[in-house]
């Protein structure tokens, strides 16, 4: 007696499918590639509390700022935005920027060369990267901070940001007190610049694995060239701004290695398939380069030490170097870029005070005299420059 036997072309057409399914995926030479700004829709699903935490806390330091500040009382009224009271701006031909005054952001922890080298104050070098010095500094560093920061923790993860963000501030900071001067600065901008640093590492050391390359680098260099001419503003320190470029692109090369790949479909799971999966995992692997992780780790660590050393013995580079002071300031009527130090004779007759700059003569009156010796001696830089 025959046996029936049942056709199969179940278990062929499946290897059929599968064989079709991978030869179209391997020919596919954008499947082994990402986009470096992905849609949303495709992005790494990750919370982003860390750069929360750190917009939250800027814009809570900077309200603290502005009510120490307290315009209205130490300015006697003479104040932008008046209605905010205590928590007004300093008049725009004193902070530009809408923020508070020069003696308020040394108190709060600004760099300036005398409490530095004088009074010995190092604590400012983790103050001055939490600063900022107006609202207009403040809105355009958050809105590239959330932009940049999101991105980079959803890709990498908060704990390596977070070490690339403080670690970028700190090195900034101290940068900037090689070339610091007299008069009041922050570097808030220092650890931002880290992340953009560590965000052009990483595009670069995955160069082969990107798409949209060229506009990843157009949107990267905007912003780049948009927070760089804001320091050229009075009070933002771009050297600071250098610095954590500088000390961002060296550790995103020794944290960043592992570039996030696109997710292969769970299903269709044939031995082609999982040949194809086995090259894009080899070429992840690939770019996981421990020398080139250590070199880079090295040079950071030697900038770091040397950087430490000068402070320590008070190296200025101004005092070398008397073009430096334009890559951190623009000479306007507003204000000038010289590092003098300024000195007015005051005068106080039928409650006004006279303020009379003695390096160039220039003398300036104000309607009232009970003020602080760190209030006039702002008024004493306003009428000298």
């Amino acid at each position: 007696m025959e046996v029936p036997t049942e056709p199969k072309t179940t278990q062929i057409d499946e290897i059929s499918h599968n064989l079709s399914f991978s030869t179209s995926n391997a020919g596919d030479s954008s499947w082994d590639k990402i986009s470096f700004f992905r849609h949303r829709s495709r992005q790494i699903k990750r919370d982003t509390w860390l750069v929360s935490v750190f917009v939250l806390l800027q814009i809570v330091l900077f309200a603290v700022t502005m009510g120490v500040n307290d315009c209205s009382r130490n300015s006697h009224g003479h104040c932008a935005a008046k209605l905010l009271g205590r928590f007004s701006f300093q008049p725009l031909s004193e902070n530009p920027m809408l923020g508070p005054s020069a003696s308020t952001l040394e108190h709060m922890g600004g760099l300036s060369w005398n409490t530095l080298t004088e009074n010995h104050e190092i604590w400012r070098i983790l103050t001055s990267p939490w600063l900022h010095s107006g609202l207009f500094h403040l809105f355009i560093n958050l809105g590239s901070l959330i932009f940049v920061g999101i991105y980079m923790e959803q890709q990498f993860g908060p704990l390596r940001i977070a070490v690339i963000y403080l670690l970028s501030g700190i090195m900034g900071s101290l940068f900037a007190v090689l070339f610091v001067r007299n008069i009041s600065s922050i570097s808030s901008g220092a650890a931002f610049f880290g992340l953009i640093g560590a965000m052009l590492s990483a595009l670069a050391k995955n160069w082969n694995l990107y798409t949209g390359k060229i506009s990843a680098l157009v949107i990267i260099f905007t912003i780049f060239t948009v927070n760089i001419l804001i320091g050229f503003l009075p009070f933002i320190d771009n050297f600071a701004n250098i610095g954590g470029f500088i000390s961002g692109f060296l550790l995103g090369f020794v944290l960043l290695f592992k570039p996030q790949l696109r997710q292969m479909p769970p299903s269709h799971k044939g031995k082609l398939f999982e040949d194809d999966m086995n090259r894009s995992t080899r070429l992840k692997d690939q770019f996981d380069r421990p020398v080139l992780r250590i070199i880079c780790l090295v040079v950071f660590c030697g900038m770091l030490a040397g950087i430490l050393l000068a402070v320590c013995w008070g190296v200025n580079l101004n005092r070398h170097c008397h073009w430096c002071r334009y890559v951190d300031c623009v000479p306007t009527k507003r204000w000038s870029c010289s590092d003098m130090t300024t000195s007015c004779e005051a005068m106080v007759s039928d409650a006004q005070l006279t303020l009379t700059c003695m390096a160039n003569g220039k003398f300036r009156i104000f309607p009232y005299t009970n003020i602080s010796q760190a209030r006039t001696q702002d008024l004493c830089t306003l009428v000298c420059t």
